[in-house]
């Protein structure tokens, strides 16, 4: 399994992220080719402290590879031009492959 994660810092307008999050983005993202499963929050915390974050998504693919092609599709294009329609604060993305069992 491989994981595509999303950090959102907080934008102008938590409302407006929000709304358009749920039912614009996430939609989109639904449709990546490959995509095994995602999950999202806006319950971001961090321990002694605020969190720097004001929502995060976690999508699952099967490899690194599998994840490249599905951002390089014509979907994954689309999901990335989309960012600045509701992230004022722009988006941190990481990938990795999660050790299993640790």
């Amino acid at each position: 399994m491989y994981r595509l994660t999303v950090l959102y810092p907080p934008p102008a307008d938590p409302e407006h992220f929000k709304q358009y999050y749920v039912s614009t983005h996430l939609p989109l993202a639904a449709r990546l080719p490959g995509l095994r499963a995602m999950r999202y929050s806006f319950d971001v915390a961090a321990m002694g402290g605020e969190s720097p974050y004001f929502a995060i998504w976690e999508g699952e693919f099967d490899s690194a590879e599998a994840m490249a092609a599905a951002m390089a599709s014509e979907q994954g294009q689309a999901v990335a031009g989309d960012v600045p329609n509701y992230a004022t604060g722009g988006a941190q993305i990481l990938h990795y492959a999660p050790v299993e069992g640790s």
